[in-house]
């Protein structure tokens, strides 16, 4: 079996490496939870959730820590990064930079900070604005429900 040495710094400077603390996992876990019961079992909402799924499965692409995909349509037009404070302006970075490329029809990013339990919601058009919002306006519920 083969064991690297070291992380690759590409890796890492292209946002692929992997930072996974519990309460990191936890919050992925619950959102993928309430909002899987939602898609797969209710049949209310039309995205299915995805934890840390890639965005271009034809090559290294960024890695939300959690993807609404509409998969008639093969896009992601809501992504979640969860972080703590010390991360939020890196991550805050990553989901503006990918709403505004639009490679990928993402309409809305939302980041959680798990220390603080708030919530930043940036929408495509809104020119690097942020809100300070849970509220999915794609899925018109508010995200926030699945961590209470």
């Amino acid at each position: 079996m083969y064991f690297p040495t070291a992380i690759e710094p590409s890796l890492i400077a292209e946002d692929l490496g992997i930072w996974a603390p519990i309460d990191h996992q936890r919050v992925i876990s619950l959102l993928t939870i309430g909002l899987g019961v939602l898609y797969h079992r209710e049949k209310a909402i039309f995205l299915e959730p995805l934890p840390e799924t890639m965005l271009d499965e034809g090559k290294a692409s960024q890695v939300p820590d959690v993807s609404l995909r509409d998969n008639p349509t093969a896009q992601t037009p809501i992504i979640i990064e969860v972080c703590h404070t010390n991360g939020l302006k890196g991550d805050l970075r990553k989901v503006i930079r990918l709403i505004d490329e639009d490679d990928y029809g993402i309409r809305e990013g939302f980041v959680y900070d798990y220390r603080t339990s708030k919530w930043l919601r940036y929408r495509f058009g809104d020119g690097g604005l942020t809100t300070e919002s849970s509220f999915s306006e794609i899925l018109q519920l508010d995200l926030n429900q699945f961590l209470v």
